[in-house]
C-alpha cells in the first residue's frame, strides 16, 4: 500500500508499505487512491485578541476604572486543506487494505515455509514505518491519522509469528535490539535493516527494546521460519495482480472484486506459487513485472501504464497449471477451503475476459487448462486428508 510499505525481514529478504509484513534483513516497502494530485497545507489562523475601552461615571466622584486586560481568545484549530483531508482519508483506506493482506497472508506465508524452499527465511514476523514512509502530503498525513514520527512504529504484526507470540503490538515504537540503538528520521528503514540483518540470520530470537505508553520495556522475540516473500497493495482499480520473483501485489481493484478473505487468499497462493516456482525468470518477466510493481505501490501511480498489458507476457499453460496445483496445497495448508478455488476463477474469468488488456485472464489465458488441473488438484488432495498423508505435491 501505500508509501514504502517497507518490511524489513529475514537475512536475504527485501510495508509500505510497505507483507509479507515481515521484519527483516532487507527493508520492503508497501498504496493509497489513485490519480489525486494533493499537497502538504495547513494554515494557522491567528489568535484574535479581545480588548475593552475605558468608561467614565456620570459623577467625577466615581474612581474611573483602568483599561481592561486584554483577553486571548481560545486557540484556533488548523485549518484542514481539503487536499490534505484527501491525503488523510486515502491513507486511511490504504492501510486498512494492507492489514488486511497482511492478515489473509499470514497462514500462507508461515504453514508452507518447506514449500517456499529456497525462499524460506527466519523473520521477525512485522512491518516497521515512520512517517518518512510515505511521500509528500502523505508523510504529514501519517503524522496526523497513524501518529507516526521520526521513531520506527510497528505497522503490522504478523498473526502466528514470533513477534505475535512476544506480545509485539502494532504502534510500538522501535528503541533497540540486542543493546543497539535503531535510528529514526528519513533513513530509519534502510538503517534498522541494516541492524537487524545479521542479527536475524545468526540468532533464533533478538531482546527487542520498545516504547510504548510513554514506557520502555523489553521483548525477547524468536525469529519465524516463512516464505520470504513480500506482500503488497496496488493502488490501482484494474482486475489483477503480479508476481516478480521475490514480490506479490494484488490491486485494489482485484481486493473489491474479491470481496472475501478467503477469495483474497485464492489470489494471494496463486502469485506466491509463480514465484517459488520461478516463473517469472524463467519467462524474462521478472523486469516487466517488477516495473508494474514499482509503479503500483506509489501512492500515486503512473495510470497510464495499464494501457495494455504494460509490456508483461501471458503465463504460458503449463506454467499456470503448475502454479494453480501448488497453491491448491498452499490454501489447504493455511487453512483455506479449496471448494471454492474454480467458482473463483470462473467469476473472474467470465466477467473479465482476456479481452480485458489489464485484466488477470489477459496474462492467464488458459482457463480450461486451469480449471482442469484445479478439478484434479482438489481431489488428489482431499484423497491425501482422507488417508492422512502429508499434504505435498
Amino acid at each position: 500500500m501505500t508509501g514504502k510499505a517497507h518490511a524489513l525481514a529475514g537475512a536475504g529478504a527485501k510495508t509500505g508499505a510497505k507483507t509479507a509484513a515481515e521484519v527483516s534483513a532487507t527493508a520492503a516497502r508497501t498504496g493509497a487512491a489513485a490519480g489525486r494530485t494533493l499537497a502538504t497545507a495547513a494554515a494557522m489562523l491567528s489568535a484574535v485578541l479581545l480588548s475593552a475601552c475605558s468608561t467614565f461615571a456620570p459623577q467625577a466622584t466615581t474612581p474611573q476604572p483602568g483599561p481592561a486586560v486584554p483577553v486571548p481568545a481560545e486557540p484556533q484549530q488548523p485549518v484542514l486543506s481539503a487536499k490534505m483531508a484527501a491525503a488523510q482519508d486515502a491513507l486511511r483506506i490504504m492501510v486498512n487494505l494492507q492489514d488486511r493482506l497482511s492478515r489473509v497472508s499470514a497462514p500462507l506465508l508461515i504453514n508452507n515455509a518447506d514449500l517456499c524452499k529456497s525462499m524460506a527465511r527466519n523473520l521477525l514476523g512485522f512491518t516497521a514505518q515512520n512517517r518518512y514512509s510515505y511521500p509528500g502530503e502523505f508523510s504529514e498525513a501519517a503524522r496526523t491519522v497513524l501518529g507516526y514520527g521520526e521513531r520506527l512504529q510497528v505497522s503490522s504484526v504478523l498473526a502466528g509469528s514470533g513477534a505475535a507470540r512476544a506480545g509485539l503490538r502494532k504502534g510500538d515504537g522501535l528503541v533497540s535490539v540486542e543493546g543497539k540503538s535503531l535510528p529514526g528520521g528519513p533513513d530509519a528503514e534502510s538503517q534498522a535493516a541494516e541492524v537487524l540483518g545479521p542479527l536475524v540470520g545468526k540468532q533464533a530470537a533478538l531482546d527487542m527494546t520498545i516504547a510504548r505508553n510513554g514506557n520502555n520495556q523489553t521483548l525477547k522475540v524468536p525469529v519465524t521460519r516463512a516464505c520470504a516473500i513480500r506482500v503488497q497493495l496496488g493502488n490501482a482499480d484494474n482486475i489483477n495482480s503480479y508476481a516478480d520473483g521475490q514480490r506479490v501485489l494484488i490491486t485494489r481493484g482485484m481486493m473489491n472484486f474479491a470481496q472475501s478473505d478467503e477469495a483474497i487468499a485464492y489470489v494471494l497462493a496463486k502469485d506466491i506459487a509463480h514465484n517459488v516456482l520461478g516463473h517469472a525468470g524463467a519467462m524474462r518477466n521478472s523486469a516487466a513485472v517488477g516495473s508494474m510493481i514499482d509503479n503500483l505501490v506509489r501512492t500515486k501511480p503512473d495510470l497510464s501504464l495499464l494501457i495494455g498489458s504494460g509490456g508483461i507476457k501471458p503465463v504460458p499453460q503449463d506454467m499456470d497449471t503448475a502454479a494453480d496445483n501448488l497453491a491448491l496445497y498452499m490454501l489447504a495448508r493455511a487453512g483455506y477451503n479449496i471448494d471454492r478455488v474454480k467458482p473463483f476463477w470462473q467469476r473472474l474469468s467470465s466477467q473479465y475476459p482476456a479481452s480485458v488488456l489489464n485484466g488477470y485472464t489477459a496474462l492467464h489465458p488458459a482457463t480450461s487448462a486451469r480449471f482442469a488441473a484445479i478439478d484434479k488438484g482438489v481431489a488428489e488432495i482431499k484423497a491425501k486428508l482422507v488417508a492422512k498423508k502429508p499434504l505435498v505435491p
